[in-house]
């Protein structure tokens, strides 16, 4: 599901200058195939994280950079062995 900038803006509570500092820190990186940006559930869930984490655990931003790569890497390890080990069907 694709969601517009003013619907992403509204379902995550964001203002529109905190989205484009978490842009240029890329800890989120819409699809601008159409000029504009769109983004997906997974951005979604991704900036309520990052709000949550910001908001309510109190981590800085160099924190939040190294627990979303960890997040990546995890995630990138567990597509990995899924492709790796076969299929428990």
């Amino acid at each position: 599901m694709i969601i517009s900038k003013l619907e992403f803006l509204s379902r995550t509570q964001l203002d529109q200058e905190t989205l484009e500092i978490w842009i240029g820190e890329q800890w989120l990186i819409p699809d601008e195939t159409a000029g504009e940006p769109a983004f997906s559930e997974i951005d979604l869930a991704r900036a309520k994280l990052i709000r949550d984490l910001k908001q309510d655990m109190g981590v800085n931003n160099e924190g939040i950079g190294i627990i979303l790569d960890l997040l990546d890497q995890v995630h990138s390890l567990r597509q990995a062995m899924a492709e790796t080990l076969p299929s428990k069907r």
